[in-house]
């Protein structure tokens, strides 16, 4: 799972896309790609963001990318480019908190007066560090992660007690040192305590 841009733009009344402040991680490409990716990302939000709707969510699959873009009411627009792997509650999870952060930061009437590029927000990259790993950076899916991997164990535990229960009754019947009493008294005992046996 891989994040590689994450873009603040804002909309005005003529439906054209101002890109307020954005952050591309251009790690994964060459260093001759770098530009035309970084290009290519900042003209693809843009694009996204003005054919959206007001208050939508939606993702768009372009090439190899997922584009999430979540408008707000405001015409405040948060972009996200990731790859397809990445899950989509977290992306508009973290777009929310992204746009939460920057109204607070910068009031209404910054976005409108504002060309592209113009506001600086450095906690783009930070954000975008900070979900690379979905499962790090989200309690549910990192809670969901952990209740799976007990099942699996709760489940092979369960699987390997039956097992030795099954061995135990084949070792009893065979035995030939244990009397037919001791014999009488494990299977009376058994089924008085299959009412406490986990199936």
């Amino acid at each position: 799972m891989k994040l590689f841009s994450l873009a603040v733009l804002y909309r005005n009344n003529e439906d054209k896309a101002v890109i307020l402040s954005s952050y591309q991680d251009l790690t994964t490409f060459s260093f001759f790609q770098r530009s035309s990716f970084q290009e290519f990302m900042q003209f693809t939000s843009r694009l996204i963001a003005e054919r959206s709707n007001m208050g939508d969510r939606s993702c768009v699959k372009h090439e190899d990318y997922m584009c999430h873009c979540y408008i707000r009411m405001d015409n405040l627009t948060a972009v996200l480019i990731s790859d397809f792997e990445y899950p989509k509650r977290v992306a508009f999870t973290m777009m929310n908190k992204v746009l939460d952060d920057f109204s607070i930061k910068y009031p209404p009437s910054a976005w409108t007066s504002a060309g592209d590029h113009s506001l600086t927000f450095p906690e783009l990259e930070q954000f975008l560090t900070k979900y690379q790993n979905p499962k790090e950076a989200d309690g549910m899916i990192k809670l969901q992660t952990d209740l799976d991997e007990t099942k699996i164990i709760l489940h092979e535990t369960i699987n390997k007690v039956l097992q030795r229960g099954e061995k135990l009754d084949d070792l009893v019947d065979k035995s030939e040192a244990l009397s037919m009493q001791s014999k009488a008294f494990y299977k009376t005992a058994k089924k008085t305590n299959q009412c406490c046996r986990i199936l």
